[in-house]
């Protein structure tokens, strides 16, 4: 049997903290910094490391720089240059998150009275067609709303918090718009068995929740034109995505996602994706088959290349976003078809250079510049 190569334990020292990482005594530094970024959120690229005031050289053996076991060893981030929601501290935690939210529920307790429903609302939304109750301290969706039934065709409870979805959903079959933004949902209150019955649902929001994954029911919501699921806790997206054929905006930022399914391919509406601050390393091939894709926003993931048909088959792409990433304009500008694409997004900037639209007269490459890398 081989015996396994020797190793040294490392004691790196970033935000307030120690980091013990176990490396093969025959490590260079540039594997150093790969077994860092998970554990740091920080990009390769992004990262210095100093021992005993010399800055190790990626390149270089550890044992060559006199890193040997146990030594202590500074890491010194680079602003910008890293994965997820920004590098992980000493006092990151899902706590942190807890704390903040149960903080804006106090404040608004305290700001705001209980929403009061009175009948006459009630007979306005079956007028109207609009449930308007976001901002509402509401811990719960008012009975009353369950009883307008099919008349319902926007449900706004944005901004309260509400812990549960219950299955009276399914009432609202009706329902174009449904916007849950900014509540206390988490995957077990939710009753995606009747959401999944509302089949003219177009705009589904469910950002800034609890939510850790999506099930295969999301599937069923064929008629879906916007999907907005961003600051939540998901590390995946389900296989059935594909099914959403007219979906044209998905907002996923700031989540945990770590791959996609490459069933995102068939999603052959799609306009416009958010994936920024994520923890993906790479996108699935079949991203080139969204032909449609405009707007692609990956700042901030691990990502170190892109799909070989990006550029050639992403005709009507004009922006990308890859601030952050190890992916630099250098390395940009050598994907296959990139030309094109420049072409595309730069006679987008002089339009809105001459309308004077949108744009503070700087160009924006779409990547950091090598030279970032120190």
């Amino acid at each position: 049997m081989e015996s396994s190569p020797p190793t040294i334990t490392v004691q790196v020292k970033f935000a307030g903290r120690t980091i013990p990482v176990e490396v093969p005594s025959a490590a260079t530094t540039a594997e150093l910094k790969r077994l860092l970024q998970p554990l740091t959120n920080v990009l390769p690229r992004g990262q210095k490391l100093v021992c005993k005031g010399k800055v190790l050289q990626d390149a270089a053996s550890l044992s060559s720089m006199q890193v040997v076991n146990g030594s202590k060893v500074m890491l010194i981030a680079s602003q910008g240059l890293h994965q997820g929601d920004g590098p992980i501290t000493k006092n990151s935690s899902s706590s942190a998150t807890s704390v903040t939210r149960t903080s804006i529920v106090k404040e608004r307790q305290t700001q705001k009275p209980e929403a009061v429903v009175g009948k006459t609302r009630a007979e306005r939304w079956k007028l109207t067609g609009v449930v308007a109750l976001h901002d509402c301290d509401l811990k719960e969706v008012p009975e009353e709303v369950w009883d307008c039934g099919p008349s319902v065709r926007i449900l706004d409870v944005s901004n309260n918090c509400i812990k549960e979805i219950p299955h009276k959903i399914a009432s609202l079959k009706s329902l174009n718009k449904l916007l849950l933004t900014a509540n206390d949902i988490d995957d077990e209150n939710i009753s995606w068995e009747a959401l999944s019955c509302l089949q003219k649902l177009l705009n589904l929001s469910l950002s800034q929740n609890r939510l850790v994954s999506l099930p295969s029911a999301l599937g069923s919501l064929t008629s879906l034109r916007e999907l907005r699921i961003a600051n939540n806790r998901l590390d995946n997206l389900p296989i059935e995505i594909g099914l959403l054929k007219h979906l044209q905006i998905l907002i996923a930022n700031n989540n945990r996602i770590t791959s996609l399914p490459s069933s995102i391919g068939d999603c052959e509406s799609l306009t416009e994706v958010d994936l920024s601050s994520n923890l993906l390393t790479e996108l699935p091939e079949t991203f080139g088959k969204l032909c449609n894709l405009k707007v692609l926003h990956l700042r901030n993931n691990g990502l170190t290349s892109l799909p070989s048909t990006l550029f050639k088959k992403c005709m009507q792409l004009i922006t990308l976003d890859l601030h952050g990433t190890e992916i630099t304009n250098d390395i940009l500008r050598q994907v296959e078809g990139w030309e094109e694409f420049d072409e595309r997004r730069r006679q987008k900037h002089q339009k809105q250079l001459d309308f004077r639209v949108g744009s503070s007269g700087v160009f924006d490459e779409g990547a950091d510049d090598d030279n970032r890398r120190r």
